[in-house]
């Protein structure tokens, strides 16, 4: 005879549980894409040069301090990249 609370096991639970790892898997793996593709975005003002020169230095300046970012010393890009950060991108 078969015991049918072990079929019922595996098939109810333990393959609902792998589909479960499987799909947040798939999840990190998007997650880790789009962070990678954020990241490459400001490797270089190439790539952001757009954003980058949207604002004006003296606003960028201004708008990252107000939002707490340090800039003393730190290149465009990356002030632009933390300021996107802070305001929800990515």
């Amino acid at each position: 005879m078969i015991d049918k609370n072990k079929r019922g096991f595996f098939k109810n639970y333990f393959l609902g549980e792998i589909g479960k790892v499987l799909s947040g898997f798939d999840e990190g793996v998007t997650q880790a894409k789009k962070k990678q593709e954020f990241d490459e975005y400001f490797d270089s003002y190439e790539s952001s040069y757009a954003l980058t020169l949207a604002y004006p230095d003296e606003i960028l300046i201004e708008t990252a301090r107000q939002s707490g970012i340090r800039t003393d010393g730190r290149d465009k890009n990356e002030i632009v990249k933390e300021l996107f950060e802070k305001s929800g991108g990515y």
